[in-house]
């Protein structure tokens, strides 16, 4: 999933006019939220009981354009194009913006294959092209691998969060929960052989130096032992003073 850039967005004028407005006029008003390059977000302007009344009267083309603008993509619009009102080059270009944001929420690197397809191009030339004026338009940020033929977004604006998005946040949720715990199942695992690891080699050092200490007593003990052997063989002789050895005589004063 790319990252969305987060960026103000002039939505709340056009949501503050929708509210007193009726008619061809409300209809000059989602005109208008459609053409702002810097309008990327629907949702509030959707919600507006003026534009939901569009539904039952003849303007309801235009509610159902806002709409796509919200949260469909290029191909639905073709797909249903006999029942939108007819779209200018700058707003046919911002849908096919938003589409490409819609398909970097879903993979990160997208192959020119998918981009065709789904922004109906007919060749490589008029894709990377498209996608040069979107980077430009500050909707998304990217670069074109035209060796391997993809699009590696790193950003991109946000896009209405609609029913099945929200399933699909809670499913990724999910999965990114499911993943933290199996990481820290993991850790704790490698915990307890940590610790198991460091008493057995606390365990080994104290043996060890438990051997050393005998050993140092046993030799000691030892060098005692022949100590008090050789003093035991080699008895020293007294000598008396004033006595001579070898025969000599004793002399009175």
């Amino acid at each position: 999933m790319s990252e969305e850039k987060v960026i103000e967005k002039p939505l709340q004028q056009f949501v503050v006019q929708a509210l007193n407005l009726e008619g061809d006029s409300l209809v000059e008003v989602i005109k208008q939220a459609l053409d702002c390059v810097d309008t990327f977000v629907f949702a509030e302007l959707l919600k507006c009981p003026n534009v939901i009344a569009l539904e039952t009267t003849r303007h309801a083309p235009y509610l159902h354009a806002l709409r796509m603008f919200s949260q469909g993509t290029y191909l639905d619009y073709l797909y249903k194009k006999k029942y939108l009102p007819e779209l200018s080059e700058p707003q046919i270009k911002k849908l096919q913006y938003l589409t490409i944001v819609t398909l970097a929420n879903k993979m990160k690197r997208i192959p020119y294959d998918v981009l065709l397809k789904e922004l109906n191009v007919d060749n490589v030339r008029d894709l990377e092209d498209l996608i040069i004026e979107a980077i430009y338009s500050n909707v998304i940020s990217g670069e074109l691998d035209q060796q391997s033929n993809y699009l590696e977004v790193n950003w991109t604006v946000g896009r209405d969060v609609g029913t099945y998005d929200v399933d699909n946040m809670i499913d990724t949720l999910q999965q990114w929960c499911d993943s933290c715990e199996n990481v820290l199942t993991t850790v704790q695992a490698r915990i307890v052989d940590a610790n198991k690891t460091k008493q057995d080699f606390l365990k080994h050092r104290a043996d060890l130096e438990n051997d050393v200490a005998n050993v140092k007593k046993a030799i000691r003990s030892q060098t005692e032992d022949e100590e008090m052997l050789v003093d035991t063989s080699c008895p020293t002789k007294k000598i008396v003073k004033g006595s001579k050895l070898n025969g000599a005589k004793f002399w009175n004063k």
